[in-house]
């Protein structure tokens, strides 16, 4: 009888471990999981920061070809305008900080 209660008592104590374990595991799955769906949003925001630099690029050349064709009062009004609007930026950030 004492024999059966401690092969009992072994076999509750191995299901005891196996559990922690299981849990154990789950935990390090789960991590896993949130881990692969972080490095997907770092993915995307890296395609979009290139997509971003394509653009700037291409506007940087126009912007280029625009002042090559010597258009002096163009080229003044977007000095103007970029310059109100790093102005306006740089004030409306400092107001709000």
């Amino acid at each position: 009888m004492s024999d059966a209660y401690e092969r009992e008592r072994q076999n509750n104590a191995r299901l005891g471990d196996l559990a922690s374990k299981v849990s154990a595991l789950r935990g390090v799955t789960v991590d896993i999981y949130n881990n692969a769906q972080d490095q997907g949003v770092i993915d995307s925001t890296s395609e979009t920061f290139s997509s971003m630099t394509t653009q700037l690029k291409g506007s940087a050349g126009r912007l280029g070809r625009m002042a090559a064709s010597g258009n002096k009062v163009a080229i003044f009004k977007l000095s103007a305008i970029v310059v109100g609007v790093f102005l306006v930026l740089y004030y409306l950030l400092k107001w709000m900080f």
